[in-house]
């Protein structure tokens, strides 16, 4: 998870990342590939919910939110702010589109200007914690 602050999770990302939580459950709890065992019932057995998604994205969040409470050059990286022409075809997924579906801001625009409010931010990061991914 080193460097996860910067990812941008597509569904396909996701999907793979899910993927390679389960795996690391059934290889902790010994369960062989050949046993017929739904996804979540090896969650009841482990007695968790899915976690790596969701601590990604909280620590996106807190990073998001450092950065855009400095205010200079990397806020401009991170929102994808920048001068210039766009290249053809579909565009790349930003950072804090992803964040904006996970908080369910709404606009990325109303993230943005909730970071700028410490205690507003942590409660919408801690909301999002609780009500999953």
């Amino acid at each position: 998870m080193y460097g996860c602050e910067a990812w941008t999770i597509s569904e396909q990302t996701q999907k793979k990342l899910e993927a390679t939580e389960m795996w690391f459950l059934r290889r902790m709890l010994r369960i062989s590939w050949t046993a017929k065992k739904t996804n979540d019932t090896v969650l009841e057995e482990a007695h968790t919910t899915r976690l790596l998604i969701s601590k990604i994205r909280k620590r996106q969040a807190t990073f998001f939110g450092h950065v855009m409470r400095r205010e200079k050059l990397e806020t401009l990286v991170t929102t994808g702010m920048l001068e210039g022409k766009r290249s053809r075809g579909k565009q790349r997924e930003k950072l804090i589109e992803g964040l904006a579906d996970w908080l369910k801001a709404g606009k990325s625009l109303e993230a943005i200007e909730a970071t700028k409010d410490r205690k507003k931010w942590r409660t919408m990061i801690a909301n999002a914690v609780k009500q999953g991914t």
